[in-house]
């Protein structure tokens, strides 16, 4: 956190407020105490003053909740990562303290309850105290029944002093979020924030102002992962889905059970995974491009209907928001162990297409692209994100909505003839008719997940297996044609090229720009399709001496994960080496650098 002195403050201080261009701020406590209320207030009003930002939260995985921290980066310039160390720790209890000071860069500034945080004297010369009775004046402020769930709006108050944030933007936020709860929510709220923005300490008060970017952010807008897929579900024309709950995808479901009828849809919550996948499936039969999703244990019971819709060539998309496995594993945890599943999961040859997002803005633009790829080859896309990407917030330009939204409703004009499975495709891709239309010469097709001829009539004609199994893969070989070839990040040849996809791209990216600073040079590239993989990974692989496939999830006993499995069986080539974490933690940008440094020797 570089800073350069400036003067005052709204506030009539006299006390100087370093000017910063970045600050990583990290919040500890409990999952009960609204934390994540702290985190978002901070996030959105980051988009609302032209600024960068990037989140990240852990949540426990019990319902009676436990330990959790959210995780803040500002910055007038790019952000790319949630930042590997905080510059500011606010800590409500001493576990909170105990457990996270150690993420603190030293000289950082430790903001601590005093009613529950005894510091450590040793860690009193490392960083910078200060103790405040945020629980106590809470009480003071708003009264002793709701202390609990107003602590975290002092809380709020009090980085909104500390930093000189926006005032009238932040109490605009409060009103927002807390309105519809009605004025005895409203008031408690707005009165513990003032008791803690108004909270007068030279220790508190005005020590830091961020710089003004350069950069005109006026249009941003700011959301979770998982409000950017939804949305652009709806903005490609999905007006139906159908799904059942599981973390960390629930969140989805539950914005899409609201938003879709307002645009004359309907998303259904059935019994289990599998009437899900199917009501899906049948809305795609009756001429829609339907959603449904779920985590890795979901995942695994829509497999077989997955390969139905491969077989009857019905567009789909899945969304499938990873977490750690196998198993329930690890319900609130990040990991990236379920690519294999996507790409694979199902018995026989049933190919379908696999799109990782890497961001928050990229959450919404590859929906857009599984929608279209589902309608225009008629097969089932496997949408990847994960724990990391669905509950970070992040603010991106506003995506122009009259020029990119689309109306996929169902085209029943007559037709003289219809052969859905024609082998003469050009693609390969079969598009059906909707239900309902009339086809003039009376021979209506069938869609079954037997194996069929051109009209979906069942067969066991060896020949008609052999060439409805080459359409189904040579669509998704026609596709591969189309696709870009992902730009690198860094010099286009060296020593080391970094592969990622998905959450770990943002800090692949940070550890090509550190590594510059250095001296030192690594260059890096994000792989959004995965299957099919574009044309001309080659030529960029063959400008680098050494390629790391970095991930999250298991090097196996050959050494390498199951993208780094994926770019091998591609490309034959050794240099594609894995480096692997199963901590259950996003990476940071010096694990991945000195990880390249050990595994280069």
């Amino acid at each position: 956190m570089s800073q350069t002195a400036v003067t005052g403050g709204d506030s009539g201080s006299s006390s100087q407020a370093s000017r910063i261009s970045e600050a990583v701020i990290r919040i500890a406590g409990n999952s009960q105490d609204g934390i994540q209320s702290i985190g978002g207030f901070l996030a959105r009003l980051a988009g609302r003053s032209e600024q960068e930002v990037m989140t990240m939260m852990t949540i426990p995985s019990t319902i009676s909740g436990g330990p959790s921290i959210f995780q803040v980066r500002l910055g007038s310039g790019e952000v790319l990562s949630a930042g590997d160390q905080a510059d500011v720790l606010l800590a409500f209890y001493n576990h909170s303290y105990e457990g996270h000071i150690g993420n603190l860069r030293e000289g950082g500034i430790v903001v601590y309850d005093s009613d529950h945080v005894d510091p450590n004297e040793e860690w009193l010369v490392k960083y910078r105290h200060i103790g405040i009775a945020i629980s106590s004046l809470t009480v003071e402020a708003i009264g002793g029944t709701t202390r609990d769930k107003g602590k975290n709006i002092f809380a709020l108050g009090l980085i909104g002093r500390m930093f000189n944030l926006n005032l009238e933007k932040l109490e605009g936020l409060i009103n927002e979020r807390f309105a519809a709860k009605g004025e005895s929510v409203v008031k408690p709220a707005m009165d513990a924030f003032q008791a803690g923005y108004r909270y007068h300490s030279d220790d508190i008060s005005n020590l830091f102002e961020f710089s003004i970017s350069d950069v005109d952010r006026t249009n941003q807008v700011v959301m979770s992962g998982n409000e950017a897929i939804g949305y652009g579900l709806i903005a490609a024309g999905v007006r139906f889905g159908a799904a059942y709950p599981i973390t960390p995808w629930s969140d989805i479901m539950e914005m899409l059970r609201r938003e879709l009828p307002k645009y004359g849809g309907a998303f259904i919550q059935c019994e289990d995974e599998i009437a899900a996948v199917s009501m899906a499936i049948g809305a795609g039969y009756a001429g829609r491009v339907s959603v449904t999703g779920s985590s890795g244990p979901g995942i695994s019971l829509k497999t077989e209907a997955i390969g139905w819709a491969v077989m009857a060539e019905v567009p789909l998309v899945v969304v499938d928001i990873q977490r750690g496995g196998p198993s329930t594993g690890l319900p609130t945890n990040v990991e990236q162990s379920d690519l294999n599943i996507a790409c694979f999961g199902g018995h026989g040859d049933s190919p379908r297409v696999v799109l990782a997002a890497s961001d928050v803005e990229d959450c919404f633009y590859t929906a857009m692209e599984a929608v279209d790829i589902a309608r225009r080859y008629s097969v089932p896309v496997m949408l990847l994100s994960d724990q990391a990407i669905a509950t970070r917030i992040e603010a991106f330009e506003e995506p122009k909505l009259k020029e990119i939204c689309q109306d996929l409703s169902p085209d029943l004009t007559p037709v003289p003839t219809h052969k859905p499975y024609d082998l003469e495709s050009e693609t390969g891709a079969s598009h059906h008719r909707p239900p309902g239309t009339r086809i003039e010469d009376g021979r209506y097709p069938v869609a079954t997940g037997l194996e069929h001829d051109e009209w979906g009539h069942p067969t066991s004609s060896p020949d008609l297996h052999d060439a409805m199994t080459k359409k189904r893969r040579n669509k998704i070989d026609f596709l591969s044609k189309e696709l870009p070839v992902p730009e690198v990040y860094g010099a286009d040849s060296g020593e080391v090229l970094l592969v990622g996809w998905g959450s770990t791209t943002g800090p692949l990216y940070e550890a090509v720009d550190k590594s510059l600073e250095k001296g030192e040079f690594l260059s890096a590239i994000k792989i959004r399709h995965i299957n099919p993989l574009p044309n001309g990974l080659e030529d960029i692989f063959s400008k680098f001496k050494k390629i790391y496939v970095v991930e999250m999830n298991d090097g196996g006993v050959h050494g390498y994960g199951q993208l780094a499995g994926l770019l091998r069986a591609r490309f034959a080539d050794p240099r594609i080496q894995g480096i692997n974490k199963t901590d259950a933690l996003r990476w940071k940008v010096w694990e991945i650098i000195d990880r390249v440094k050990e595994i280069s020797g």
